[in-house]
C-alpha cells in the first residue's frame, strides 16, 4: 500500500529541498519579473506535461516551485503596485506551516480548543480596538471579505426579520433592500444573490466628488423606497474602497441607519486596519457605532491570503443566524460555556485562520504593525508628490496609499491609461492597474508591500514617464 507519510529520510530530503528553494524565492523576489507573459496554451501544456511525467518526488516538488516562479504575478515583489495582495510576513508563513502539520479542525471547539480560543481572543481584541464594548464584541474569522460581507447580510436579515432563519424570504411581505455606494465592493451584490434577495435588492447610492457616499442621496433614496412599499434593512459604509481608497462618512451613515432602524455594516476589508495606526484611526470615526465590520487581515496586516474577520457588537446574532442541531458533531464540550464554531459561521469544517494573525502579533506586536502601516502610508504620499512633480495629476482623494492618476493632457482619454498600464505590466518591471474615476480610466497604483521603498517608487515614476513618451510618438 502507498505510504502517504513517505519515509523519514524522504521527508527530510524533500523539506530540505523545498525550504531552500522557498527561502531563495522569499529573499530574492525583487530579482524576478513582477509579471509573466500570459501564454495560455504554454501554461496549459506545462500543467499537463508535469502531471503526466513520471519523475521522483524530488523532481515533482522542484518543478512545481519553478513553474509557480515562472508563471505568477509576484505580489510579494516591492514593485507590485496592484490590488490588495501584500507580501506575506514570515510569521504568517510559519503559522501556515504549523497549521498544515497539525491540521486543526475548527468546526468543533473540543477538537482544537487552543486554536479556537486564539480566534475568540483576537475577535475580542479587534472588536475593542474598533470601539465595541468588551462584553458585546463577537465575530468569526472568514476566508475573505466576500464571506464576511455575506455573513453581514445574513445577520442583518436575521436581526431585522427575527423569523428569517426559519421562514426565509417566503416569510417576508415586503422587498428587503440594501444600500451601498457606487464605489462599494461587488461582494455585496454577490451576497444578495446568494441569499436569494437578488441583485435588484441592492440600491447603489450616488457618490460625491471625493467618491464617498452622498449621505443626502442615501436618505432620499431610503425614503423613496419606504414610500414605494419596500423594506430597507441594511446600509453598508465603506472604509477604503477597492478602487480609490475612499472612506465614507461613517458617522453620518450611522445617524441615518439609526433614524430608519437599519443594520449598519462597515466594509473595512482594506481600510479597517487603519484602526491600528494612531495617525490614521481618526479616519474611521463612527465605526464604533456600526453593527458589524469586515476587516481583511491578509491586506494591511500582511498575512497569507484568505484571512478575514467579521466583527459585531451583537453577541448572540451569529448563533441565532447559523446555529443548527445535529447528531454527529462531537459533544465533548457539551457542559462547557462555549459555542462550537460551526454554529457561529457560514463555514462548517474549516482550517485555523487566526494563528496567522496571532503569531504575527507575537512576533511584531501592535507597535510593529503601526510602524508598517504608517510606512506604507508615507510611501503613498511620496508617490503622490513624485508624480505631481513629474507633471502627473492625482485624481482621487484618499489618505490611504491608493493613488489614481493620469496626465492632464489626457485627462479624458481612457486609452492613455490603458496604454500606460499595459506598457508597465508587459515590461515585467512593475505592476499597476486601471480604474475608472469620474467616468474615465486612470492608472491606479497602491502600496501593498511593507518592503516597498522610495527607490521602488522612483522606478515606477520613471516607467510611467517613459511609457508616456512612447504613447506620444
Amino acid at each position: 500500500m502507498t505510504s502517504f507519510d513517505l519515509t523519514p529520510q524522504k521527508r527530510e530530503e524533500l523539506l530540505g529541498l523545498l525550504l531552500g528553494k522557498l527561502e531563495s524565492y522569499y529573499a530574492d523576489t525583487d530579482a524576478l519579473r513582477v509579471s509573466p507573459p500570459l501564454d495560455i496554451e504554454q501554461i496549459q501544456t506545462e500543467v499537463r506535461e508535469l502531471f503526466e511525467s513520471s519523475g521522483s518526488e524530488l523532481e515533482a516538488t522542484n518543478t512545481l516551485v519553478e513553474k509557480l516562479k515562472t508563471f505568477s504575478v509576484h505580489t510579494p515583489h516591492p514593485d507590485y503596485f496592484g490590488l490588495y495582495n501584500p507580501r506575506a510576513n514570515f510569521a504568517g508563513i510559519l503559522s501556515d506551516i504549523i497549521t498544515a502539520y497539525f491540521n486543526p479542525q475548527l468546526a468543533a471547539w473540543s477538537h482544537s480548543p487552543f486554536a479556537a480560543e486564539v480566534e475568540s481572543f483576537l475577535i475580542k481584541e479587534f472588536g475593542q480596538r474598533f470601539g465595541y464594548p468588551s462584553a458585546n464584541a463577537d465575530g468569526v474569522f472568514a476566508t475573505g471579505g466576500a464571506e464576511a460581507n455575506l455573513t453581514a447580510v445574513l445577520c442583518a436579515l436575521k436581526h431585522t426579520h427575527p423569523d428569517y432563519a426559519v421562514n426565509g424570504l417566503m416569510g417576508l411581505n415586503k422587498r428587503p433592500l440594501v444600500y451601498c455606494s457606487h464605489e462599494s465592493h461587488h461582494s455585496i451584490v454577490k451576497a444578495t444573490r446568494m441569499v436569494g434577495l437578488g441583485s435588484d435588492s441592492v440600491r447603489n447610492v450616488a457618490v460625491q466628488s471625493n467618491l464617498t457616499m452622498d449621505t443626502e442621496a442615501l436618505s432620499q433614496l431610503i425614503q423613496e423606497d419606504l414610500d414605494a412599499g419596500h423594506q430597507p434593512f441594511m446600509v453598508v459604509g465603506t472604509a477604503g474602497t477597492t478602487g480609490t481608497g475612499a472612506i465614507d462618512n461613517l458617522s453620518a451613515i450611522h445617524s441615518i441607519a439609526k433614524q430608519y432602524n437599519l443594520w449598519f455594516h462597515v466594509d473595512g476589508a482594506y481600510g479597517g486596519s487603519a484602526i491600528i495606526s494612531n495617525r490614521l484611526k481618526p479616519l474611521l470615526k463612527g465605526i464604533e457605532h456600526s453593527d458589524s465590520i469586515t476587516m481583511d487581515a491578509h491586506k494591511w496586516m500582511s498575512v497569507p491570503m484568505g484571512t478575514s474577520m467579521f466583527l459585531t457588537q451583537h453577541p448572540n446574532i451569529l448563533s441565532e443566524t447559523f446555529s443548527t442541531s445535529n447528531n454527529y458533531m462531537p459533544k465533548d464540550a457539551g457542559g462547557l460555556q462555549i459555542v462550537d464554531p460551526f454554529n457561529h459561521s457560514v463555514q462548517w469544517s474549516r482550517r485555523s485562520l487566526g494563528l496567522r494573525v496571532y503569531l504575527s502579533l507575537l512576533f511584531f506586536g501592535w507597535d510593529g504593525y503601526e510602524e508598517v502601516i504608517n510606512h506604507q502610508t508615507d510611501m503613498g504620499e511620496y508617490l503622490r508628490t513624485s508624480l505631481t512633480k513629474n507633471g502627473w495629476a492625482i485624481t482621487n482623494q484618499s489618505a490611504l496609499p491608493v493613488i489614481c492618476f493620469t496626465h492632464p493632457e489626457y485627462a479624458n482619454d481612457s486609452e492613455f491609461a490603458t496604454y500606460i498600464t499595459s506598457k508597465v505590466v508587459k515590461s515585467g518591471l512593475a505592476w499597476v492597474s486601471t480604474y475608472p474615476v469620474q467616468g474615465t480610466l486612470k492608472v491606479r497604483a497602491c502600496i501593498t508591500n511593507y518592503s516597498t521603498q522610495k527607490s521602488n517608487i522612483d522606478h515606477l515614476v520613471q516607467l510611467v514617464n517613459d511609457a508616456k513618451i512612447e504613447y506620444e510618438k
